[in-house]
């Protein structure tokens, strides 16, 4: 029994792997035209969030949305959720229809076909180099600028841990949305690690519940208040994960 359930959850991860790879590969030559102006990353996102569709509905996955807000045409939004899987990204980028980057680390930039995009389109960061985590505010405050959002996982990567419900966040999201007087934007998903895990040996498709929470205003808020926010959108998503809303 134990080897039909690795085989079938050896196939389902390989099948990821090409849902991710073949909209690329089908959609390369207009991918690059839309990278080549920054005036252009609109249309990119575009194409981002339909090959997001295509891979979280390929896999049989079904977001379920609960919302009671609706974001601003144009407005700038930190958007932040809880981070357990690598359909994470893709599921963020169905729920929002708001032009946005990720920040994220620098590794996922070595990923065949798909860092090349990634190294081109989001804001890069590596967590060992005090240099590179400055220089992810100067890049921040550039696409605010231009009227994109910015997208952080704040728990600073997946738990090691994979019991932990949440693990604790770090500041760059609220000291950047402070600083550039941008909401804060909570997401709860709830299901993406029983869906999809960084376990190899797990997965299955079925419902992602997604509670996408009421904004955050940070206008009145001082760069000494940032923790008082960090904690705040914690609680909130965390409350979330114990006692589903969806």
């Amino acid at each position: 029994m134990n080897f039909f359930r690795y085989l079938l959850t050896t196939l389902y991860r390989i099948w990821f792997y090409l849902l991710v790879t073949l909209p690329i590969l089908l959609m390369f030559p207009i991918l690059v035209i839309s990278i080549l102006k920054e005036s252009w990353y609109p249309f990119f996102f575009k194409l981002a969030r339909l090959w997001a569709t295509i891979i979280l509905f390929g896999m049989g996955f079904f977001p379920i949305i609960k919302r009671n807000v609706k974001y601003k045409k144009g407005a700038s939004y930190m958007f932040v959720s809880n981070h357990t899987s690598m359909a994470d990204i893709m599921l963020m980028l169905y729920v929002t229809r708001n032009p946005f980057v990720f920040v994220g680390k620098k590794e996922l930039a070595k990923i065949p076909l798909f860092g090349f995009f990634y190294k081109r389109t989001c804001i890069l960061v590596d967590r060992d180099s005090p240099k590179s985590r400055g220089e992810v505010f100067k890049r921040a405050q550039h696409k605010i600028s231009q009227g994109l959002s910015v997208c952080i996982f704040p728990e600073g990567g997946v738990p090691d841990d994979l019991n932990m419900t949440l693990d604790e966040f770090k500041d760059g999201a609220f000291r950047l949305a402070i600083e550039h007087n941008i909401p804060i934007a909570p997401m709860t998903f709830h299901d993406n690690k029983k869906r999809f895990s960084y376990e190899f040996f797990s997965g299955s498709p079925g419902k992602m519940r997604v509670r996408v929470h009421p904004i955050i205003p940070t206008e009145i808020l001082a760069a000494d208040d940032r923790r008082m926010l960090k904690t705040k959108t914690r609680e909130i998503i965390l409350n979330e994960l114990q006692s589903p809303s969806v």
